[in-house]
């Protein structure tokens, strides 16, 4: 009923239809103008002698002076009326951040052009520091998990697991909370068959059933959560990730390799070449700024490396590309690792290098929050600086760790040591 009446409507007229709440910013932004006029007239006596005269010609100018200033003000109020009057249409929750979204976007295509490679939690917690940064952001996240809700629809719908690229799109978000902790959201309990898995994961899944890619549901996804960059896989290929232990014994399977609670001599995939996404390789070549990790060893940042062609394009790329390497060890995977073992790890896999900067944390963690780690099977990664220059690469040293009672990344002290990098790196003319 309601289009029926506004298509009797010109175009141009249809923002002054009831309801919009537009008209009110309209009369104002109107009676702003009209003050302007008048005052400019006032000031500069512009062939207005009735009105001059009737003000009295010494106070013409005053006058003119403050109808400018109210008229001035009249406008801006007007203007960001009908500005937030349509994003409160759009964005209802992110009205009073309009305009940090509209610089953002607008910057989203001039500014440095970053590529992030890793998987889990890692990958997205560094996401979410560097989206400040830069919109001009590409995620490539793993897709070789095999547990958890993930695993399960890989093995009931023969999609690529979603999870790593779920996590990467809610930390790129740029949509209102409720949407995010949607996509976040797992269900737990009720029905059998839904128990453990996210919402998110379900939507990828159906959309990728719906355009018949995994791709394309990964784009729809972003643009119902409105993110701040892409995220992309580094294949469209079903592969499996399969480990030689130091026993000798081969396991296939990213959940069977953690379990095995040997040590990995190395990981590979089957099929053993797969295609890359030419929209990954496509985002490396043209990267400014390419960051590997942080992120589980062997089972998120090195399966991304076993394309061959993303590892071929990365070696080749002319980029700043710089390796944040883990704060902790991770039980069943890099059990007593330092950092140069988790670098010779990744040079074992991809024999011609891929990143030029070494990234570590230096602060160790509190007493309590340690022995808690150690508990587990987990500890500090330490480092040595010498090492890491001797095998060619560049090591940099800071704070990287949170404040709370957790040994992990902070996204914002990670995100700032990248930026402060890039600068550094700039200001030397190599950029």
């Amino acid at each position: 009923m309601m289009k029926a009446q506004l298509d009797r409507w010109p175009r141009p007229l249809r923002w002054l239809y009831p309801g919009l709440g537009i008209k009110r910013w309209y009369g104002l932004l109107f009676v702003g103008l009209a003050l302007l006029g008048i005052g400019v007239i006032c000031v500069f006596n512009l062939f207005a002698y009735d009105i001059v005269a009737w003000i009295g010609p010494p106070d013409a100018p005053l006058v003119g002076a403050i109808s400018i200033a109210l008229g001035l003000f009249a406008v801006i109020v007007g203007v960001r009326g009908m500005m937030r009057a349509v994003a409160r249409t759009f964005l209802p929750a992110e009205e009073e951040r309009l305009v940090d979204i509209m610089l953002s976007r607008r910057s989203e295509d001039t500014g440095l052009r970053f590529v992030v490679i890793g998987g889990g939690t890692g990958l997205s917690s560094l996401l979410r520091g560097l989206k400040k940064h830069s919109s001009n952001l590409t995620a490539i996240a793993a897709v070789s998990d095999d547990g958890g809700s993930s695993g399960r629809l890989r093995e009931d719908l023969g999609i690529l697991p979603p999870g790593d690229v779920r996590n990467c799109l809610v930390a790129l978000a740029d949509s209102e909370p409720l949407m995010t902790q949607l996509f976040d959201y797992r269900f737990d309990g009720g029905l059998p068959d839904l128990q453990g898995h996210s919402f998110g994961n379900l939507l990828i899944a159906a959309l990728t059933e719906i355009t018949g890619d995994f791709e394309q549901a990964v784009r729809a996804s972003s643009q119902i959560l409105a993110i701040r960059g892409r995220v992309v896989p580094p294949t469209k290929q079903a592969v499996t990730l399969c480990a030689q232990l130091g026993g000798g014994e081969s396991v296939r399977g990213e959940t069977t390799i953690v379990k095995a609670d040997q040590p990995i001599e190395r990981v590979y995939l089957d099929p053993p070449t797969p295609a890359a996404l030419p929209e990954a390789v496509r985002a490396i070549q043209e990267a400014d700024v390419i960051i590997i990790g942080p992120g589980s060893l062997f089972t998120s940042i090195i399966p991304n490396l076993l394309v061959p062609q993303i590892a071929q394009v990365l070696a080749a790329s002319q980029a700043i590309r710089v390796y944040v390497c883990n704060v902790m060890t991770q039980s069943g995977e890099t059990d007593g690792f330092t950092a140069t073992d988790h670098i010779q790890a990744i040079t074992n896999h991809v024999p011609q290098p891929v990143f030029d900067y070494v990234l570590f944390n230096n602060r160790q963690p509190q007493p309590e929050v340690l022995k808690r780690y150690q508990q587990e099977g987990a500890d500090f990664v330490a480092y040595d600086r010498r090492q890491i220059s001797q095998r060619g690469f560049i090591p940099i040293a800071r704070d990287l760790i949170s404040e709370d009672n957790w040994a992990r990344h902070d996204s914002e002290k990670v995100a700032t040591a990248i930026m402060a990098l890039v600068m550094q790196h700039t200001s030397k003319g190599v950029l």
